[in-house]
């Protein structure tokens, strides 16, 4: 199959995969599911970034301290945005995206009244963005080999998921129906075929720029699996319930590694 195709493909089906998951889980309002997404999206972004993506940007750079500075100044560069993301949406002592990432989400969205669209509409602009982001990171993949490009989409569904999930209660919480939400969402969801596209047109004259590129992508999944999805599981202390998570994050790390082995023979 052509590179672009792989490409196209894998964000489609994710963007449709993942928002048809949240939704699912949203609207049956069966918030104990949530918490064993982030357990498994931790598994598979830490997987892919420390058995595909950093030993392949490792392998096409010719500079890897270089490289590992990019990893640095990445998470470094994720904690500025989401301090920013955060400075934008609180106001006072409440914080709402921090209720969102860091407590029971149904519960609390649905304590605040509507507020006439206002975070719906920023949400979706940022989900915009960020699935944009998302494609540049699966083309660049794709056109290092198809392996990365595979294990590079699965993490990135896997730890949509449970932000969609986020996404839809914000939605509700502004006063959008069931059907606007999911529509909203989806259509959000397909900025990562742009992105996709981009990287292929752009980077197939700028390889060089892969490895970087790869390490930022690197970055992004250890910042958000590390800083802001592995705190909530935190919240639950009990044996059972922490050896669960533990399962469900080894489980994450062997679907990438059972991907890997299946794609590369």
């Amino acid at each position: 199959m052509h590179i672009l195709l792989w490409i196209i493909l894998s964000c489609f089906i994710g963007g449709l995969l993942s928002v048809t998951a949240a939704a699912i889980v949203t609207f049956n309002t069966r918030t104990h599911l949530i918490s064993h997404l982030v357990s498994y999206a931790v598994g598979a972004m830490l997987g892919a970034v420390f058995l595909e993506i950093l030993p392949q940007a490792f392998k096409l750079t010719n500079n890897i301290e270089m490289t590992t500075l990019i990893v640095l100044f990445g998470i470094l560069l994720f904690f500025v945005l989401e301090k920013l993301l955060l400075w934008r949406h609180c106001h006072g002592d409440h914080c709402e995206v921090h209720d969102i990432h860091h407590e029971d989400s149904y519960t609390k969205v649905h304590q605040h009244n509507h507020d006439q669209g206002r975070s719906g509409s920023m949400i979706m602009v940022g989900d915009l963005f960020h699935n944009f982001v998302d494609g540049i990171l699966i083309g660049s993949a794709f056109m290092v080999n198809v392996s990365l490009g595979i294990v590079t989409a699965l993490a990135i569904i896997a730890h949509e998921i449970p932000q969609e999930v986020g996404n839809f209660l914000i939605l509700l919480h502004s006063g959008y129906k069931k059907k606007e939400a999911f529509i909203f969402n989806l259509l959000a969801s397909f900025s990562t075929i742009l992105g996709g596209l981009l990287a292929y047109f752009v980077l197939e004259s700028m390889m060089n720029w892969v490895p970087f590129i790869l390490a930022l992508a690197a970055s992004s999944m250890i910042y958000v699996s590390i800083a802001d999805l592995i705190p909530g599981l935190h919240k639950k202390t009990e044996l059972r319930s922490t050896a669960f998570q533990v399962v469900l994050i080894v489980l994450g790390i062997s679907s990438v590694a059972i991907t890997q082995w299946i794609v590369e023979g």
